[in-house]
């Protein structure tokens, strides 16, 4: 029961961050066309800029997930494995964000 529950949580947690990634792109992906065949007065930059953070928002629930995830799987090996997708995923949280700074900078 317990494990059940901790399974729906993580894959919840999962699913929700897919979403945000892909709510972004697609949100990204119409203000593209938007810009480019009716003259929108979106800036590449700001779409950048929503994109990335939604992508960074989808990367922590993602963490998020596999740390839960974990609790049912407790083995060194699997262990092993969360803490380099866990390293991987902060490297790309941590070079997302400091685009993300970058691109509130320059604004």
């Amino acid at each position: 029961m317990f494990e059940e529950f901790i399974h729906y949580i993580s894959y919840s947690l999962a699913v929700f961050g897919a979403i945000l990634v892909f709510y972004g792109g697609i949100r990204a992906v119409f203000r593209i066309i938007a810009k480019e065949l009716f003259r929108k007065s979106y800036q590449y930059h700001d779409i950048r800029l929503d994109f990335t953070t939604r992508i960074v928002l989808g990367l922590e629930f993602f963490i998020a997930a596999d740390l839960i995830k974990s609790i049912l799987q407790p083995t060194l090996n699997d262990l092993i494995v969360l803490a380099v997708i866990v390293a991987i995923r902060t490297v790309v949280g941590y070079s997302l964000n400091a685009e993300l700074k970058e691109l509130s900078d320059n604004k």
